[in-house]
């Protein structure tokens, strides 16, 4: 197991292979809080590179050999390819050079109090949700998120307390590093199959990580979920179990009800100590942010956060930059933006949207690499049927080289198969064009994936 201090006088400089991303630049800012020399290469620039800079990070773009100047430890981004010159010249150094799943896992141990949000669908909205409620108390935390938040503005945040929030993310099995007080387990599902097997892989990974959590411990578990339920047995500390009409459930949600924009209020019912029955309020849509707040609800309460500022801060959450974001309008439609690339989390998307459109839904996707849209092709072609028209561009690789065996066409067939109307158009500048001359009044455009699909969102509205 490989361990930090962040007091450790040996350490004193740390280098960032892939510094953009924003795990990784969030770690960095930590680093830099807690005086540490950080320095970080990237491919291309951003603004939050330039973020990064404004505090006094040294920042390279571009990958080479040579960016590897003396470091203590050197953490590399988990989407790195293993032939990266970079990469290969830092494990020659012969210092510490560990993946961001791992140090991120040694960094949560520093902390007395670590929170770890975890789920296949839901992670950075649920996070965000906590990281408003602590900001609103009188805790100081220390917080890691994967999306940018008005509050905190920006992705991290660095308190002085012993509080620490973080996703905690099971992309090759990072979960298996973490050690967390606090596991929160939202769902589980088939994603991330260019590393998992299948879904018993998937499940059997989360079991590992709930044998991680020692006698003192929390977790979180949404037990409406069955691919959660085989965790419960390897749960050596508290079990803080929580579903929909479930009487199983230690947290039970019942009574809910939606206003006419699709806003949800309900109540939570435990016999825990102080609890008893409440009643909360959203300001977002979305059936299920039910689940996600009623995880962040339990997680702050069990964390010592009174009842009045959990409802007034879960009352006043206006949600994440790119999770059902508008950018604005064009021709009078709203013109939106998600970071939706699972078919759970589309499909979900769709027809929270489709339950109060007026006119018509349009969706343009950008699949997110060449794995994903393969092995879920059919479930991504059954997750739009509440979308008036689907354009769907060029798949986003990311971290994977060109697969010929799989092309956004496929998925363009697979839909006008289930009698939905898609087509494919290469490149934003094809799919803004389109858009703009077949919207109109009281329509809905929403651009999702995790790519950079926000990117033509702003094009639209531009």
């Amino acid at each position: 197991m490989f361990n930090f201090n962040l007091y450790d006088k040996n350490i004193k400089k740390v280098h960032f292979i892939g510094i953009g991303g924003v795990s990784m630049s969030g770690i960095a800012e930590l680093l830099k809080f807690h005086d540490f020399e950080v320095s970080g290469s990237d491919r291309d620039d951003s603004d939050t590179l330039e973020h990064l800079r404004g505090l006094g990070i040294k920042v390279i773009i571009g990958q080479k050999k040579e960016n590897i100047n003396n470091p203590d430890l050197i953490i590399y981004t988990d989407a790195i390819l293993p032939d990266n010159e970079e990469l290969i010249a830092a494990k020659n150094t012969g210092v510490p050079c560990v993946s961001r799943g791992v140090f991120l896992g040694a960094l949560m141990r520093n902390y007395k109090y670590s929170i770890g949000v975890s789920g296949s669908h839901g992670k950075s909205t649920t996070t965000s949700m906590i990281s408003k409620i602590l900001i609103n108390s009188e805790v100081d935390p220390n917080i890691l998120l994967g999306g940018k938040l008005d509050e905190i503005d920006g992705n991290v945040h660095c308190g002085k307390s012993d509080y620490l929030l973080t996703e905690a993310c099971e992309f090759k099995a990072n979960i298996l590093n973490y050690y967390p007080s606090m596991a929160i387990i939202l769902n589980i599902d088939e994603d991330h199959l260019d590393f998992y097997k299948d879904i018993n892989h998937i499940v059997s990974t989360f079991i590992g990580y709930m044998k991680n959590l020692d006698e003192n411990s929390k977790a979180v578990i949404n037990i409406d979920d069955k691919n959660c339920l085989p965790l419960l047995d390897h749960i050596k500390g508290e079990v803080l179990s929580f579903g929909i009409e479930n009487e199983e459930a230690v947290y039970n949600i019942k009574n809910i009800s939606f206003d006419e924009i699709g806003h949800p209020s309900f109540d939570i019912i435990s016999k825990k100590e102080g609890f008893g029955t409440q009643h909360f309020s959203l300001n977002i849509i979305g059936r299920y942010n039910i689940y996600n707040s009623a995880a962040a609800i339990i997680a702050s309460f069990e964390s010592g956060i009174d009842l009045e500022t959990i409802k007034n801060s879960m009352y006043e959450y206006k949600n994440l930059h790119r999770r059902m974001e508008v950018i604005g309008k064009y021709n009078d439609a709203v013109i939106m933006t998600d970071y939706g690339h699972h078919p759970v989390e589309i499909k979900a998307t769709m027809s929270a949207l489709a339950e109060h459109k007026k006119k018509k839904l349009l969706c343009v996707f950008q699949p997110h690499t060449y794995s994903r849209t393969k092995h879920l092709l059919n479930d991504f072609a059954n997750s739009f049927y509440d979308c008036d028209e689907v354009i769907v561009t060029e798949i986003y690789a990311a971290r994977e080289k060109f697969d010929p065996t799989i092309h956004s066409v496929d998925l363009v067939e697979k839909l006008r198969e289930n009698g939905v109307n898609a087509i494919y158009l290469k490149t934003f500048e094809e799919a803004k064009d389109h858009i703009q001359k077949e919207v109109n009044d009281q329509d809905v455009v929403i651009t999702t994936g995790c790519g950079n699909p926000d990117v033509l969102a702003k094009m639209i509205v531009e």
